[in-house]
């Protein structure tokens, strides 16, 4: 093989493995690094590798390299194996000119540039730059970045055979009723989506495939809603119950949150007020549609991630890739705040069905819908994406009616982040482990808002209590938060 570009091959890979964009868009192959020994011929090891790829990057230098009984070197099998192939092609010349060069690199150099624009480097700087600029245009002709809305990119292979023509009269049927859509029912699919800015010429854009295709998935693979339920607390075998929900962006919604009552606790009260005997679910439905709505509708559609909808004992977590807008921060979404969806064409025709409403109103629905239902306000958080943490009325009654007063007004059971400060303080543990476990910065807050009501209740002691301020101040869980956890876990935790 080749040796001449090992160590810029190895500086590319791990530039690009380093990269906050790149990474999350290519993976390198790198023969000498990713493949082990073998009893195979190593030619056609590194073409196989090269048929699975969707960008061939080459580097060519002053040497030809090892030749095979046909005269060819691996570089430039390589090259007309991506050729024949079509793969797109990125080659990178070492130098200003081809003086010193193999007579044979002349030839490959002059066979690449008679097919494409090559670039030129004389330092791992230089190239390191060219590489990343090309790579970015990559992502930006294939659309996987845009400088247009995601949701106004066409999808690329997509026609409009591929738009579910009952699906659009469904969804007019419903805008025309709930926000007075002035198109009519049996208006064309074509007309639908061009009223919506959901065609880029003839093409369906990738909101409208979202929307509206006969199969989204076959060209968005990560829209979809991953569903699991849980025993315990914590993600952890066996899985009771999971669910891939796949289809469009309304199915997408329908079905996780069919999921997530199907497994919750129900009331149904009696028919003294109508025919119909009355539902009440643990957790409001009202609050759970709006949770999944607000990750499927506002998610980063550009990651490869999907919204995972986990529902656990303790609580219901909602994840979604992707952050706030810069004009948001966690502590505004409890207040009144403007709206400012990551999709604006696709929230928009969410918006016309009554998916979702104007003006940022769908948190503090679902803050007051939790406190009416005597739940805790959901939590949000950024970790590795936008989390939404509905929390259950589970575990023993009389364990949460112990720990109402001591830990809040309207909480009726301990927070996440205090729940996990038990489980931590089953060993002593200093307050600086105790803060990394949330990712909270300010001591004093922390120290109020969480900790604190836990040593009120008495579920957390100091090992040191005539010391509160001592350096060495440890906190460990009391008998009554051991209790607690048994509760609440269903397992045994020894004193």
């Amino acid at each position: 093989m080749q040796k001449e570009f090992e160590a810029e091959r190895t500086a590319l890979g791990e530039f690009i493995a380093g990269d906050a964009l790149l990474r999350r868009q290519f993976e390198t192959f790198i023969f000498e690094r990713d493949i082990p020994a073998a009893d195979r011929r190593p030619d056609a090891v590194y073409l196989e590798e090269l048929r699975q790829c969707g960008l061939y990057l080459g580097l060519f230098g002053n040497e030809y390299g090892w030749e095979n009984e046909d005269g060819h070197s691996p570089t430039q099998l390589e090259f007309d194996e991506a050729t024949r192939l079509r793969i797109p092609r990125l080659i990178y010349v070492k130098g200003a000119d081809d003086r010193g060069k193999a007579s044979k690199m002349r030839r490959l150099i002059r066979q690449a540039g008679d097919q494409l624009i090559r670039r030129r480097f004389t330092s791992f700087d230089d190239l390191r730059s060219n590489v990343f600029a090309s790579l970015v245009h990559h992502l930006e002709a294939t659309g996987i970045i845009h400088k247009t809305p995601w949701d106004a990119t066409r999808a690329p292979g997509a026609s409009l055979d591929d738009i579910d023509a009952e699906a659009v009269r469904h969804f007019v049927r419903q805008a025309r009723t709930g926000r007075n859509f002035p198109l009519a029912e049996d208006a064309a699919p074509s007309e639908v989506l061009a009223k919506l800015n959901l065609l880029d010429g003839a093409t369906p854009t990738r909101g409208a495939i979202l929307l509206f295709g006969r199969e989204p998935q076959r060209h968005l693979a990560a829209s979809v809603v991953k569903c699991a339920h849980f025993h315990g607390t914590r993600v952890a075998k066996p899985i009771p119950a999971h669910l891939d929900v796949k289809g469009t962006a309304f199915q997408l919604v329908d079905g996780a949150v069919d999921f997530i009552l199907s497994k919750i606790n129900v009331g149904v009260g009696t028919r003294e007020e109508s025919s119909q005997a009355p539902v009440s679910y643990e957790i409001p439905r009202e609050v759970i549609r709006e949770a999944i709505v607000n990750a499927v509708a506002h998610r980063d559609y550009t990651s490869n991630g999907s919204v995972q909808v986990s529902l656990f004992s303790d609580r219901l977590e909602i994840r979604n890739p992707g952050n706030l807008p810069p004009s948001l921060t966690l502590d505004m979404l409890r207040k009144e705040h403007g709206s400012f969806p990551r999709n604006l064409l696709f929230a928009e025709a969410l918006y016309l069905v009554r998916y979702i409403e104007r003006y940022g109103t769908g948190i503090g629905d679902m803050i007051a819908k939790c406190r009416e239902a005597g739940l805790p306000e959901p939590d949000f958080e950024l970790a590795d994406g936008f989390v939404t943490i509905i929390r259950r009325p589970v575990g023993a009654r009389e364990a949460q009616a112990s720990t109402k007063s001591a830990l809040g007004r309207h909480q009726v059971a301990p927070s996440r982040h205090q729940v996990e400060i038990l489980r931590k303080c089953l060993v002593p543990s200093g307050m600086p482990d105790l803060i990394a476990l949330s990712g909270r910065t300010d001591r004093t807050k922390y120290r109020n808002q969480v900790l604190n009501p836990l040593l009120a209740a008495k579920l957390v002691e100091m090992t040191i209590p005539d010391k509160p301020t001592s350096s060495r101040q440890q906190y460990r869980t009391t008998q009554a938060g051991r209790q607690f956890l048994e509760q609440l876990d269903g397992e045994r935790y020894p004193s």
